[in-house]
């Protein structure tokens, strides 16, 4: 892992000394996710993680958003610094917890900070409309700061490749957090299921540096 910016050295140092955290996650994500899917939820591989340097602009990839709106993924990062997992709505093992996770990073962040923002973006657009989006957001009672997106389905894999959100298992995504800057780049990539607490303290202390 490269050497960590001054201002993320302990919350980001202590991302990867997370054996005893990921169980202290799993225990408490129970009272969220459905016990069933904790219980055999796999032990995924990691791929990249550690701080990105330099910092990495985000593609412009097309993104339709669970509300219906369209956009671009750079542009919607642009202003504010955010947290952002892949998932898909027909995944039953390793997603409902990732929901669990930005559910609980939700609860941890400060209600009036309005640069703070999740997202969660499907690696099945084909079958992830915005209504299934919608109710997938709904189960983890998502906050106006949390949004769902299916990326546009021919961009989706350089979208991937430019998240290093690939793992050598079926399911093709990982239980990574990226975190991007105000300027929609990409500063972190975490190890899989990593700890709430500690993906709040990353986003307050990149909103805290401007």
């Amino acid at each position: 892992m490269n050497r960590t910016a001054e201002g993320l050295r302990d919350p980001v140092s202590s991302l990867f000394d997370h054996n005893s955290r990921r169980r202290r996650w799993l225990k408490s994500a129970a009272t969220l996710a459905a016990a069933s899917c904790l219980q055999h939820a796999p032990v995924l591989a990691h791929n990249d993680a550690g701080q990105v340097s330099p910092p990495a602009l985000a593609p412009a990839t097309p993104v339709i958003w669970h509300s219906g709106q369209q956009g671009s993924l750079r542009d919607s990062l642009k202003g504010h610094v955010t947290a952002v997992q892949t998932m898909f709505t027909g995944c039953s093992a390793s997603c409902p917890i990732q929901g669990a996770l930005f559910a609980q990073v939700q609860s941890l962040l400060p209600a009036q900070n309005k640069d703070l923002q999740l997202l969660s973006l499907s690696i099945d657009p084909l079958a992830d409309d915005p209504r299934s989006l919608s109710r997938w957001l709904a189960r983890f009672s998502a906050q106006p700061a949390w949004r769902a997106g299916a990326p546009n389905y021919k961009a989706l894999e350089d979208l991937l490749s430019f998240l290093r959100a690939r793992t050598n298992k079926s399911d093709r995504h990982t239980a990574q957090v990226y975190l991007f800057n105000r300027n929609g780049e990409l500063v972190l990539r975490t190890a899989d299921f990593p700890p709430p607490q500690q993906i709040a303290s990353l986003l307050n202390d990149l909103a805290r540096r401007g």
